[in-house]
């Protein structure tokens, strides 16, 4: 008697999109779709807005909220959720030379992030703190020190 293989049985072992994978969120001013890529090659939101090599994630809504209100541009702010396409490492602009560690769960890539959702309701900063960061930022940039060191 011969026994017919599942077709199943070894699927268990690849790697497959998962409903309980990691998302990430990614403020900015761009208004994006569900769908859409976020990638390299345009223009920074920070610094001197040279063309990115990197684009940037975070794991906490606070750390994309502040991407939010300080990227250059008219939009409106927008949170996107976003899936990484492929490798990323830890944001070395706020890794180790800012804080220890990595406590903004802050990250980049060469990759794409795929769009998968929005986050249209969201506290932002206080008018205080905002203005706060970006005269900090300012007096950074008055020093020759830029946010993004790619």
């Amino acid at each position: 008697m011969t026994m017919k293989k599942n077709i199943t049985e070894n699927k268990f072992n690849e790697t497959s999109p998962s409903p309980f994978s990691q998302t990430f969120f990614h403020g900015t001013k761009v208004d994006l779709k569900i769908g859409d890529f976020i990638e390299i090659g345009f223009n920074s939101n920070y610094g001197q807005k040279k063309k990115a090599k990197y684009i940037y994630l975070t794991a906490t809504l606070d750390a994309a909220i502040w991407g939010a209100e300080l990227a250059m541009g008219e939009g409106r702010e927008r949170i996107y959720l976003v899936e990484p396409v492929g490798p990323i490492e830890d944001d070395p602009n706020l890794t180790d030379k800012k804080f220890p560690g990595n406590p903004t769960m802050s990250y980049r890539s060469k990759h794409p992030f795929k769009v998968v959702g929005e986050i249209t309701i969201w506290q932002g900063h206080s008018l205080e703190q905002v203005k706060a960061m970006k005269e900090g930022l300012a007096k950074l940039k008055a020093q020759g020190i830029e946010a993004i060191e790619d």
